[in-house]
């Protein structure tokens, strides 16, 4: 997001003061947009939690998608570009990973990583660019996938996003493997481990051991 809720919410606090205390209502439109984007602030937050709990139980709560919905409209309306490509990232993982639907997915991925790309937001690039990567290798695009994820680890590893690399170097690992390089693929999966360690990512650190097993590394 471009700005933290405190810093909307406590603006908006003073150009109300500035107002009735003050006498100089001109920055009330200004107070608006915060609030507008506050709001879509808080709509993205609960869509990410309620992401999380699918994660973990595996349940779709269908207030998940029209969340992240109503986040990229408010997004839209304040012209955050950069809120709006993160709310619309996650418009495509709600179709693409809950829904498995990834036609539908694609559009919001496809303006999500514009939108990332105009904004700066190399985060939520390397979010959508690993998503992209998963369409392509179900689609039996090999190299494209290889491609778009390493592109993504590349970005997380300049932001310093330790636990988003260790992930990235799965899916890096499942690629080896299905390309018959299984010491690439340990040799990732080793990688990733260490990572996941040193920083404290145990759900990752699950993750790699089911991709172990999976993969028939161990």
């Amino acid at each position: 997001m471009a700005e933290g809720f405190d810093v909307r919410l406590t603006r908006a606090q003073e150009r109300y003061e500035q107002a009735v205390f003050g006498g100089d209502a001109t920055s009330l439109d200004e107070a608006e947009r915060d609030l507008v984007a506050l709001e879509a602030d808080t709509a993205l937050a609960r869509g990410r939690l309620l992401h999380a709990r699918f994660l973990e139980t595996g349940a779709e709560d269908a207030a998940e998608l029209s969340l992240f919905e109503r986040a990229a409209q408010l997004y839209r309306e304040v012209g955050d570009a950069r809120g709006e490509g993160e709310a619309l990232f996650w418009v495509g993982t709600v179709h693409q990973v809950i829904r498995q639907d990834q036609a539908t997915a694609d559009p919001s991925f496809a303006r999500a990583r514009e939108l990332a790309t105009e904004a700066g937001d190399e985060l939520t690039l390397s979010y959508v660019l690993r998503h992209l990567c998963f369409g392509e290798q179900a689609a039996g695009r090999v190299e494209v996938a290889r491609e778009l994820l390493e592109e993504s680890t590349r970005l997380r590893r300049k932001l310093s996003f330790t636990p988003g690399v260790a992930a990235n170097l799965i899916g890096l690992a499942d690629l080896a493997a299905s390309d018959g390089d299984r010491d690439a693929a340990r040799g990732l999966l080793d990688e990733a481990a260490s990572l996941a360690t040193s920083s404290g990512a145990r759900g990752i650190a699950r993750w790699i051991d089911e991709a172990r097993d999976e993969l028939k590394l161990d």
